[in-house]
């Protein structure tokens, strides 16, 4: 291990910087983490349901604070877009159209999949109501990539708002934030159709990403980044305590409010603290993961982020459903398929990360493929390629329960 860690040091260019790389992956790996520890299952004659631990334990809330990396990634994506698109090698519209393709790819191989995998576990006989939560959890993550699909188009515009205002080109952001959640949760929000928080999703989601633009154009230094620390942290903590936000970032089953779909304010607080941190921590960082064994793994997280992003649910659901069909449907499995309610399902839902993150590794082995480029120009490869599509569409449809 330490031989090939030192081979993937040797290879990699001196250039490259290996804070960045270490903040993505740190952000990556805490996607499966807060879904396989704060999304849990009920079992009944029906089949499996989602719930949360987070229902019975509100004060496991401060762990999805923790969990809930999302600002670090639109961060690091803004910067390393910048860096891209200034060593770009031709137009703007191949550059974005390129970024794109990479990001397409892995979505629609793991929707084709999935639907003919539920076709196939229909025929077997699992029940509806457990295919449904699947296909829900499978396509959950994936609003993700449409979201980030929207603000790498926008990195043009970011580019030239950083030019102008630097820093403070995220703040008009925060306050299209601020007033829509004021309307929906202030003295008016009876009269506030309910439609109107989705004008949260744009720019809750750019607040970050505008930020990591500015800091790869130099807008944003060391006193920036701790008004962001200091300044995210303190509206954090008004908006929790004298507004009453709810706590938990994530959400949860029963709740009427929830601060990530579509994103609050507080979510929005909890990215500027986060952003704050992770540009004051970035040499720091950078110098730790000089050393091979450390950087390995960030390479080989880095190299696997759409595949990563894409099927971890996936691997719980390869130990969910079939433990959900043990006894015909009547035997439960601690922490798998017992309710989320116990201590003893936390501990049991611990023992059972390492099992999901093998199955993990054993699907990425596979679906990697989906994340290479797919050939093209012959008549059937031109066929697949439609046929991923029709069934990626269909899988939409029935995920989203339009069917």
């Amino acid at each position: 291990m330490r031989r090939l860690a030192d081979r993937v040091d040797a290879a990699t260019p001196a250039h490259r910087d290996r804070a960045i790389d270490g903040l993505r992956a740190l952000a990556l790996l805490a996607v499966p983490a807060g879904h396989w520890m704060l999304g849990g299952f009920r079992l009944d004659a029906d089949g499996l349901h989602n719930a949360s631990p987070l229902s019975a334990f509100g004060a496991l809330a401060p762990f999805s604070w923790v969990l809930q990396m999302l600002g670090i990634f639109f961060l690091v994506g803004g910067y390393a877009s910048v860096l891209s698109y200034r060593r770009r090698p031709s137009t703007t519209a191949a550059w974005l159209r390129g970024r794109l393709v990479r990001l397409g790819r892995p979505v629609l191989g793991v929707t084709a999949v999935w639907a003919v995998l539920l076709a196939a576990l229909s025929w077997l006989g699992v029940p509806g109501d457990t295919l449904r939560t699947g296909s829900t959890l499978v396509i959950q993550p994936l609003w993700f990539v449409g979201v980030y699909t929207v603000v790498t188009a926008l990195t043009p515009l970011c580019i030239r708002l950083a030019g102008k205002l630097g820093g403070w080109a995220a703040l008009p952001l925060l306050g299209s934030v601020a007033v829509v959640d004021f309307l929906r949760y202030g003295p008016f929000a009876d009269a506030v159709p309910s439609w109107l928080s989705v004008l949260n999703i744009l720019p809750g989601w750019l607040f970050a990403y505008q930020l990591g633009v500015s800091w790869g154009e130099g807008r944003i230094g060391r006193r920036g980044a701790r008004l962001l620390l200091v300044g995210g942290a303190v509206l954090f903590a008004v908006l929790l305590l004298a507004f009453h936000y709810p706590a938990s970032m994530v959400g949860v089953p029963g709740e009427v409010r929830t601060n990530s779909h579509p994103p609050s304010l507080l979510v929005v607080a909890l990215a500027a603290a986060q952003s704050g941190a992770a540009i004051l921590v970035r040499d720091r960082l950078g110098r730790l993961l000089r050393r091979p064994v450390l950087w390995a793994p960030v390479v080989v997280v880095n190299l696997s982020a759409m595949t990563i992003l894409c099927w971890h649910q996936s691997a719980m659901l390869a130990a969910a459903v079939p433990a959900s069909l043990l006894g015909d449907g009547t035997a439960t499995v601690a922490g798998l398929t017992t309710g989320p309610d116990t201590v003893g399902w936390v501990l049991a839902r611990i023992v059972w990360l390492p099992v999901f993150a093998g199955l993990l590794v054993l699907i990425a082995r596979y679906a990697r493929r989906f994340d290479a480029p797919w050939k093209a120009g012959t008549r059937a490869a031109n066929a697949r390629r439609a046929v991923a599509g029709v069934l990626a569409a269909g899988f939409a449809v029935f995920a989203l329960g339009l069917a």
